[in-house]
């Protein structure tokens, strides 16, 4: 069997779902199971409407869900289900599900905080929306989809908005709930991106989720393959809106997938990967827009096309934290000191380099986590800072990370040496480098201004729009 995720864009509205359900009905020899994510926009719509609500704005946030939501929603169901005799059980669960979402906007209003958990149950309901719609559509056409609960089989962890399963209880619940459906030939629809506690709280496991879920349903089921359908023809080269002429990559290993998605790769979510390769079970990224086109395949044995770079990533809206200090030079235990401060208040740390003189450490987090950090260092260094054993800690906005990544990395001589000459050719200056111990990418941090000629520059120095 296989599982076929169909994300965000790919049901949009009434005119893609049918495109999903041709495309599903395409593949019934395959034994899918279908996995989607909610309708494009309404994840959004529902977070703004949960802030409006908790900032007390009922009215406001009442009105966001009526247009952003509930409109579309009910649009969708008209085009596509004909049977007045199914819309009418359709609309019927639908409108249990808008009761249940106004109440709990109503809630968040009145007393006025908007937790995690709270947040989990309100976005919960765009893919429980999206899946009843599409079974609904699905079974009008004559396929024998049947709906399944999420939340009944993806049991989490308390980390509500950024859950992990609890594999050993989702494999049992898997393989009871979804495993007689597809012996029975039936097309099971299931949420992406949603699960539980144990105790039965409704948990999500971070924006992106949808991928993530169907990973973990074809490994827990060892499909054959896990489809990914989106709204472009696979992973690229770079990014389409930075690089012109960008291309298509036939094939990725798992590593230099990972490396990807971890450094920016809008494609496939970072954790997609760990279900897939621990089960060996190939990744394919497939346009929804164009069925016909083979993508981008993901898998152990992805063969070398005798490029040392594949492709050219980058991560945006980033600072970079500096400590320097001349007393840091042989002191154990600095480095130690600043990640556990920055692990304390919860931030990820996405790169670090440190001077061979040992009397500078830099680390690069995200815009949002900058003064937080800034603050947990000064604290913990304020001993230090008296002495001026360390001379100061600052922080650097309007920072990117650019990520070449390739197999060829590892064991190519004159790697660095080409990034760097296509960087002076641009005049771009570099603010701090590293290299992942997978040796499979080189990252290099940025100013934004810079950012996207150095993209263009390393592409065309690699000259990967030419097919290999």
């Amino acid at each position: 069997m296989i599982v076929m995720k169909f994300g965000g864009t790919s049901v949009k509205d009434a005119g893609m779902m049918a495109r999903v359900i041709e495309i599903v009905q395409s593949r019934i020899a395959s034994k899918p199971l279908v996995v989607l994510s909610a309708m494009s926009g309404v994840t959004d719509a529902l977070v703004c409407a949960a802030e409006e609500a908790h900032q007390g704005d009922e009215k406001r946030a009442l009105e966001t869900f009526e247009k952003d939501v509930i409109e579309r929603h009910t649009l969708a169901t008209r085009e596509l289900i004909k049977d007045s005799k199914r819309r009418k059980i359709l609309d019927d669960s639908l409108e249990k599900h808008f009761q249940e979402i106004r109440m709990l906007l109503k809630g968040l209003a009145i007393l006025g905080e908007l937790t995690p958990r709270s947040l989990d149950a309100v976005l919960s309901y765009g893919e429980h929306m999206s899946t009843l719609i599409m079974t609904a559509a699905m079974q009008e056409r004559g396929l024998g989809a049947e709906r399944v609960d999420a939340r009944k089989i993806l049991i989490t962890d308390e980390r509500f908005t950024q859950a992990s399963p609890i594999m050993i209880i989702c494999e049992e619940r898997t393989k009871k709930t979804i495993l007689p459906l597809i012996r029975q030939k039936k097309i099971p629809v299931t949420q992406g991106f949603i699960g539980s506690t144990e105790s039965g709280l409704v948990t999500t496991l971070g924006r992106g989720g949808s991928d993530y879920s169907a990973a973990i349903f074809g490994a827990l089921l060892e499909a054959e393959e896990i489809e990914i359908w989106t709204d472009v023809n696979g992973v690229m080269t770079a990014d389409p809106r930075v690089v012109k002429d960008a291309r298509t990559i036939d094939e990725l290993s798992y590593e230099e997938a990972a490396e990807l998605s971890y450094f920016g790769a809008k494609v496939l979510h970072s954790k997609t990967i760990r279900p897939a390769v621990e089960k060996s079970i190939p990744l394919k990224i497939l346009n929804t827009f164009e069925p016909d086109n083979p993508g981008t395949k993901i898998f152990k044995d992805a063969a070398e096309d005798g490029r040392t770079i594949k492709a050219i990533t980058f991560v945006k809206k980033l600072s970079q934290v500096n400590i320097e200090g001349r007393g840091m030079l042989g002191v154990p235990g600095v480095a130690a000191k600043v990640f556990t401060a920055v692990a304390h208040e919860n931030i990820n740390v996405l790169m670090i380099s440190q001077s061979s003189s040992e009397q500078s450490i830099c680390f690069v987090v995200e815009e949002r986590s900058t003064d937080r950090a800034v603050k947990a260092l000064n604290e913990i260094f304020e001993r230090e800072l008296e002495r001026r054993n360390i001379d100061r800690i600052h922080a650097e906005s309007g920072i990117v990370i650019i990520t070449a990544v390739g197999m060829g990395v590892k064991d190519t001589p004159g790697i660095f040496g080409r990034v760097f000459g296509a960087l002076g050719r641009c005049n771009v200056n570099v603010r701090s480098i590293a290299q992942g111990s997978s040796e499979h990418n080189l990252s290099i941090v940025v100013l934004e201004k810079d950012a996207e000629k150095a993209i263009r520059e390393i592409h065309q120095e690699f000259e990967l729009s030419r097919a290999p």
